[in-house]
């Protein structure tokens, strides 16, 4: 049986510690109800397992326990789980505005969208496609939040490392291969081998129209090698000791020809930098003891069916 995404639950945490300790101030995103997804004893737990681990993330650290998770989420967890949502989201808008009509959340883990969806999200069509555990996980937790399960968004069970995620989606009969689709593929890059990975924006590009959405974060090339940063070896780390190895990086040229041959063109690319700049600024004026820098070695992705 497949077992719950560690990797998923702790980033549903760091969007919940950004939002929740930063009530008052400036966001780099708002996930407001990722910490109502979390029980208290799994946010105590994680909370716990991050502050004990400061020696490994940051051995010079010295300070209380509460600074210590502080450190740790701010500068380990949360920059790629709130920089990506808030990248993707910021498209999506602009995507629903140009008239893509269905937004297709791959690994959708415990993304809440849909659950705090804008008004103008009521024009589109929402999937969240994941693994049975990941999901059926999920919408329990969310049954104690909302009363009504959202008109507009669809459960897709499926393991993207087989074949049938086509044919599931296919089946669902509210969506349809001839509107315009926004596909999330948040988080997903790493853990994937890269066959894996070109087979799934191959089929993604089979039934979607032009017009049509990817959006991405990935590891360059240079992640799981000495020159990675700090950050970026830890976070492999991390990931191999919960069963969730990383498996493949790209180099910008070679992420632009996996594209390429499938009919998307970048539209939008930004390095770590460069979403520091645009995305974690504001926040770091405004928190100026706490800032948040992009995640190393880690690049976001617009591209657009031509």
């Amino acid at each position: 049986m497949e077992q719950k995404s560690l990797t998923a639950l702790v980033s549903a945490f760091s969007r919940a510690y950004h939002s929740t300790q930063n009530t008052e101030k400036v966001k780099v995103f708002d996930d407001y109800l990722a910490r109502k997804i979390l029980t208290e004893d799994e946010y105590e737990q994680i909370a716990r397992n991050m502050s004990k681990g400061i020696g490994f993330f940051n051995p010079t650290f010295v300070g209380t326990q509460d600074e210590a998770l502080r450190w740790v989420v701010d500068n380990q967890l949360s920059p790629s789980p709130i920089g990506r949502a808030a990248f993707t989201e910021r498209l999506l808008e602009n995507a629903v505005r140009m008239g893509a009509r269905q937004y297709l959340i791959f690994a959708a883990g415990y993304d809440t969208f849909a659950y705090r969806q804008p008004n103008w999200a009521s024009k589109i069509e929402i999937f969240e496609i994941d693994h049975t555990t990941t999901g059926i996980d999920k919408q329990k937790r969310i049954q104690s939040l909302v009363t009504h399960k959202p008109a507009n968004l669809h459960y897709i069970s499926a393991d993207f490392t087989k074949d049938n995620w086509q044919s599931k989606l296919l089946e669902c009969t509210e969506f349809n291969p001839s509107k315009i689709s926004f596909c999330s593929l948040l988080g997903i890059s790493y853990y994937l081998s890269k066959q894996v990975f070109i087979e799934i924006v191959r089929t993604i590009s089979k039934f979607v129209p032009e017009g049509s959405s990817i959006v991405l974060d990935y590891p360059d090339e240079y992640t799981y090698t000495d020159k990675a940063g700090e950050r970026a070896k830890k976070q492999a780390l991390m990931a191999s000791a919960a069963n969730e190895k990383m498996l493949a990086s790209y180099s910008y040229m070679e992420l632009e020809k996996i594209l390429a041959d499938n009919n998307f063109l970048i539209y939008e690319h930004l390095t770590p930098n460069e979403i520091t700049d645009q995305y974690f600024k504001k926040y770091n004026e405004a928190n100026p003891k706490h800032p948040i820098k992009a995640f190393d070695n880690v690049n976001y992705c617009l591209a657009v069916k031509k």
